[in-house]
């Protein structure tokens, strides 16, 4: 990762990865399961905190399997991670059968074409494999027809070595919705005609519907990394992600005065504007213009104008002359301005937030496992 390389006096904003409330966050979620499993997910880099950093650590926790999404990430995973089981969400790619095997990497097939793809494949010898069956999301898995054709042919899954048997919850963090029953339901259908390997169905928020929806695995991802898997509820997670930018330039702005593209905030007495060199480039969402916060000191301050793909503008009048220096720190993301608040003042999810954060920060990891 590029962020990890740029020097601290170089960069417009470090970001602060906390591996050991990772850790903890696992642990947690370990505990409130009692007895059942957790394989860590660690997609998109690790929710965009560095699956090569993240995954050992997870690993140091007691975490023994993942999930990532394409075959590239898991080869890359791989590296960091050799004696760990890791899973390919996404399933086969034309020409990829061969990679598997060389990098030992658990594909997760959807569809009667991929089962039949992986069997000529692995002709006697028994490569792992995971059977994804859709309970209600119209994306990947084997649709109700395909899974009927494998009740009333069942020689179709003879010599699949199937670790898990899989679906995924569309509606997890909406415990009142009647889906989650639906999928329920449908899943433990397909467990009667796939009985084999062990079950895995709850994400983060499924792992909070309670103890019918955890079977023999679970699969949590954005909860290990801080973000609330029951929305309106205390989150049980740690913070594991900071994020602060620093102060390149003052302006004394007068009433009447406009900030940044397009004239959107117009100053209404006098203001003193510091600009931060952070932006969407850096995953700093444009939808933040003129709603989001940042923090100087324990005093927030208000961003305003349009965020732009390098700078952002806060309102800073209310700060201390010799806290609102050029070089002095602003908290954007971080204990006092969450990823899920941030997230809500964006009109996104976490999952966006994390997984925009840029290249361009100095990315600095603490709690590392011993």
């Amino acid at each position: 990762m590029i962020g990890t390389h740029i020097p601290k006096a170089m960069a417009g904003a470090v970001l602060r990865v906390d591996l050991d409330a990772i850790q903890k966050n696992y642990r947690a979620l370990i505990d409130h399961l009692d007895g059942v499993p957790a394989a860590a997910v660690v997609k998109a880099d690790g929710y965009g905190l560095g699956a090569e950093r993240v995954g050992p650590a997870l690993a140091a926790a007691g975490c023994r399997g993942f999930f990532v999404a394409h075959l590239a990430e898991g080869i890359a995973l791989r590296a960091a991670l050799p004696d760990t089981e890791i899973h390919i969400l996404n399933g086969l790619l034309p020409d990829s059968l061969y990679a598997y095997r060389e990098h030992l990497l658990v594909p997760v097939l959807g569809s009667l074409g991929d089962l039949a793809h992986w069997r000529s494949f692995c002709g006697d010898i028994p490569l792992p494999c995971d059977i994804h069956v859709d309970t209600g999301m119209l994306r990947l898995g084997l649709p109700p027809d395909e899974l009927d054709v494998l009740a009333n042919a069942p020689d179709r899954l003879t010599g699949l070595n199937v670790r898990f048997v899989m679906s995924h919850l569309a509606s997890a963090e909406e415990p009142e919705s009647d889906q989650n029953p639906r999928q329920l339901a449908a899943f433990s259908r397909a467990r009667k005609i796939l009985p084999m390997g062990q079950a895995c169905f709850a994400n983060s928020s499924g792992i909070f519907l309670g103890p019918d929806y955890h079977f023999d695995m679970t699969r949590p991802g954005v909860a290990i990394y801080g973000a609330n898997p029951t929305p309106g509820q205390p989150n049980p997670m740690m913070p594991s992600v900071t994020l602060k930018g620093r102060i390149a330039q003052v302006r004394h702005a007068t009433a009447g005065e406009t900030v940044g593209y397009n004239a959107t905030y117009r100053v209404d007495n006098k203001a003193l504007i510091a600009t931060v060199p952070v932006g969407y480039a850096d995953g700093y969402l444009r939808s933040l213009s003129g709603v989001a916060s940042g923090m100087i000191d324990g005093i927030m301050v208000p961003l305003v104008g349009r965020v732009s793909m390098d700078l952002i503008t806060f309102d800073v009048s209310a700060v201390p002359e010799t806290k609102r220096q050029p070089g002095q720190w602003i908290e954007l993301l971080g204990p006092n301005i969450t990823v899920d608040s941030l997230a809500a003042a964006a009109g996104t999810i976490s999952y966006e937030i994390l997984t925009n954060l840029g290249r361009r920060y100095h990315r600095v990891y603490t709690g590392e496992p011993k």
